[in-house]
């Protein structure tokens, strides 16, 4: 029932953007804590981003890996139960499968799980 479905990954060149989408479903999207992974292959995965809703002001916190850090944004939209990641001046040590995911943990207790989506690929070469 819970679907989480990443979007936009690619091939791109050194300097270029991308953006990542991710649509979710069957969770009450507004209380979850949406963020970006990213796993290279031999390596961890490891947090790109995360955004924190807070719902009875409409601010959402938002964090970044220090390597993303001014070049990746992450936003969302409750409305479309859609959190997005955009990527510029792209690198290519950000060659990895991009994972959506979605924690419910903080927002409903007892009740909180944790998703994944099935991953997108970024690719970074000239």
């Amino acid at each position: 029932q819970v679907q989480l479905v990443e979007s936009g990954g690619g091939l791109v060149q050194p300097g270029g953007s991308l953006r990542l989408s991710c649509a979710a479903s069957g969770i009450v999207f507004s209380f979850y804590d949406m963020g970006w992974f990213r796993q290279a292959p031999g390596k961890q995965r490891e947090l790109v981003a995360n955004i924190i809703p807070h719902t009875n002001t409409n601010y959402a916190d938002s964090n970044y890996a220090d390597s993303v850090k001014g070049r990746f944004t992450i936003s969302r939209d409750n409305a479309k139960n859609t959190v997005y990641l955009q990527m510029n001046s792209l690198k290519p040590e950000d060659t990895a499968v991009y994972y959506c995911n979605a924690d419910g943990r903080r927002g409903l207790g007892n009740f909180g799980r944790n998703y994944w989506g099935q991953g997108t690929q970024v690719t970074v070469s000239s």
